[in-house]
C-alpha cells in the first residue's frame, strides 16, 4: 500500500484524535484537520513541475503537512539538509536531481541565515491564498467515502518512490539515496512487530526528516499506526525536549547518543518517566551514557543499527533481547551475512567481516548513479560498508565503517575499537574520537582528539594493557568541541580535515 494513502485511511478512522502537537508553533491538528491541509496542500502543489520537490523544512506540523501533500500530489519529496550550508545543499539537490521547486519557510530561513535560493516557495505565502472556498472543498473532498476519496489522490504501486534522501556526507559528498513506498513500510512493519509499537503510543518526533532516522521513525511510523506525535524543530534544545516529553507524556523516543547525552545533562528527576522504549542509533552508544540513564531515570537506552539505504533498520534491541554493546538481532524480514572482506567468504561466529544486508528495506538504488548502485547492490545484498560480527547467540556486533580501519604494519586497526579503549580512560565530560594521518614510514598514525587536556602518558599506559601498541594514539590534539552532522553524528570528515591541518602546521 501506498503510505499516503495508509494516513488517509487512518485520518477517516481517527478523526478527532490529536495526530500532531507542534511545541515549537504551540499547534494541535488532529487527523482529520491533517488530513484537511494536506488535501488542499496537494491540489495548490499540482501548478507547480511535476516529479521532485524539495522539502526544506523543520520537524514540524507544516512538514508533515508537506510531505503528505507532495505524495497526494504526485511529487516524489526530495528532503534537503538545512543543518549546515542550507542553500548549497538546495542547490546540490536541484542539480542532482533536476528539479526547481523547494517549498520551504520564509520564517526558517531568516531563522538559519539562509539567503532564498531561486525556485524556492513559501509556504505562508501558500496558505495566505488559501480562500474559504478552498477550505470547504478539502473538507468536503475529506468526508467522501474511502475509495472514493483514494482514487481522488495520487495513486501507484508500492514500489514507486516515496523520497529522495542524501547520504550524511561525513565521510565523503552526499549520494542519493532513491527509497521506495514499500522500502519504508516494511521498515515499519518488522520494527513495530518487535517492540510492539502500536497507534496507543505517543511518539517524540525530535530528528530532522532529512535524515532516515527522522524521516521513517518520527514521521511514517506514527502515520503508519495513527499514533500522536510530537514534533520539536531543534533536537538541540535538550531543555525543551526534556519538557515535551514530560508534559505531553510521551512513550516512545529515538536519538543519536550525543542528542541522549545532551537530554540526559538537562534532564530533572521524573522527565521520562512516561517514555517505555528509548532507541538509540547512527552513532556507538557509550556504556557510560547508557550507565547513566539506566541509573538516573531507570531507562534502559536500547542500541540499533541502521543505514539510509536499508530505511533504515536493520537490527535493533529489544526489552526482551538485549544485549548492550550489541546492536541487536536483525529484524523480521532482513537478512544479514557476514563476508571477509577480501575473500568474499561467509565468516564465522565471532569473525569479524563485511555488513551485508538483503530484505524488502534495501533502497531502488542511488538516484542516477548506474556505478554506484552496482557497487554496492549485488545479488540482492546491500554492501553497507561498515564491519562486524554475529555471536553465537544471533546479535550483531558493528566494530566501524570499512574506511575507519587502518592497516598498519599489515595489521588491520579499528578506529572505533580506539575509541572505546580511549573513553574509558578519560576524565568526566571529556568527549573523543581518534583520525588517521598519512605517515611517511609507516603510511598511517593515529591521532587522538579530545575536548579539553588529558594527562596523555597515563593515558597510553592504560590503554597499553587493552589495546597493541600499533594502535595506540601517537598525538593527541585538542578541540573545544567535536564537530557534528545535524543527525548527530561526529563530522569524522570535517575533523580529520582539521587535525591533518594542525599536523602538517606543527
Amino acid at each position: 500500500m501506498l503510505l499516503h494513502h495508509r494516513f488517509i485511511e487512518q485520518a477517516k478512522k481517527l478523526g478527532s484524535k490529536v495526530a500532531v502537537i507542534d511545541r515549537t508553533l504551540n499547534r494541535r491538528l488532529t487527523y482529520s484537520k491533517l488530513l484537511v491541509g494536506s488535501l488542499i496542500l496537494s491540489r495548490v502543489l499540482k501548478q507547480f513541475d511535476a516529479g521532485f520537490i524539495g522539502v526544506m523544512l523543520p520537524t514540524s506540523a507544516g512538514a508533515v503537512l508537506s510531505v503528505l501533500g507532495a505524495l497526494m500530489s504526485g511529487r516524489v519529496p526530495v528532503m534537503i539538509n538545512y543543518s549546515t550550508g542550507a542553500a548549497q545543499n538546495a542547490v546540490y539537490a536541484q542539480r542532482k536531481c533536476g528539479f526547481r521547486t523547494i517549498l520551504t519557510s520564509r520564517t526558517f530561513l531568516q531563522k538559519i541565515q539562509c539567503d532564498p535560493v531561486p525556485g524556492m516557495i513559501f509556504v505562508e505565502d501558500l496558505f495566505e491564498r488559501v480562500t474559504l472556498k478552498d477550505k470547504l472543498a478539502a473538507t468536503v473532498r475529506s468526508k467522501l467515502p474511502l475509495p472514493v476519496l483514494l482514487r481522488s489522490v495520487h495513486g501507484g504501486n508500492e514500489e514507486d518512490s516515496i523520497v529522495i534522501l542524501f547520504t550524511s556526507g561525513s565521510e565523503k559528498e552526499p549520494k542519493a539515496v532513491e527509497l521506495s513506498h514499500e522500502n519504508i513500510a516494511s521498515n515499519v512493519r518488522s520494527i513495530s512487530s518487535i517492540l510492539e509499537i502500536s497507534g496507543s503510543d505517543i511518539f517524540l518526533a525530535n530528528l530532522p526528516y532529512f535524515h532516515i532516522f527522522g524521516y521513517t521513525g518520527n514521521l511514517w511510523a506514527p502515520l503508519y499506526h495513527g499514533m500522536t506525535m510530537v514534533t520539536t524543530a531543534n533536537p538541540l534544545d535538550y531543555g525543551g525536549i526534556c519538557d515535551s516529553v514530560r508534559e505531553e507524556q510521551c512513550t516512545l523516543m529515538l536519538g543519536t547518543p550525543s542528542f541522549f547525552s545532551g537530554y540526559l545533562r538537562k534532564s530533572r528527576a521524573g522527565d521520562f518517566r512516561s517514555i517505555r522504549l528509548a532507541v538509540v542509533g547512527a552513532d556507538k552508544c557509550p556504556d557510560a551514557l547508557r550507565r547513566e540513564f539506566l541509573e538516573r531515570h531507570s531507562l534502559t537506552l536500547l542500541e540499533a543499527y541502521g543505514t539510509t539505504e536499508t530505511s533504515p533498520g536493520i537490527s535493533v534491541n529489544t526489552p526482551s533481547a538485549n544485549k548492550p554493546g550489541s546492536v541487536g538481532k536483525p529484524i523480521p524480514g532482513v537478512e544479514v551475512r557476514i563476508e571477509h572482506y577480501e575473500t568474499g567468504e561467509p565468516c564465522a561466529p565471532g569473525e569479524i567481516g563485511k555488513i551485508l544486508v538483503k530484505g524488502r528495506n534495501v533502497m531502488k538504488g542511488y538516484f542516477d548513479d548506474f556505478e554506484q548502485t552496482s557497487l554496492h547492490i549485488r545479488h540482492g545484498w546491500y554492501d553497507t560498508g561498515d564491519m562486524g560480527y554475529m555471536d553465537e547467540d544471533g546479535f550483531l556486533w558493528h566494530v566501524g565503517r570499512l574506511r575507519r580501519f587502518l592497516k598498519i604494519g599489515g595489521e588491520m586497526v579499528s578506529l572505533i575499537r580506539v575509541e572505546d579503549v580511549l573513553e574509558k580512560f578519560l576524565p568526566p565530560e571529556t568527549a573523543c574520537c581518534v583520525v588517521e594521518v598519512p605517515d611517511n614510514i609507516k603510511g598511517a598514525r593515529i591521532v587522538a582528539v579530545v575536548t579539553r587536556p588529558v594527562d596523555e602518558r597515563t593515558i597510553l599506559r592504560n590503554m597499553a594493557g587493552s589495546l597493541p601498541n600499533i594502535a595506540l594514539p601517537r598525538q593527541f590534539v585538542v578541540m573545544d568541541d567535536l564537530p557534528k552532522m545535524a543527525s548527530g553524528k561526529i563530522d569524522f570528515r570535517r575533523i580529520t580535515q582539521t587535525v591533518r591541518a594542525l599536523v602538517q602546521a606543527s
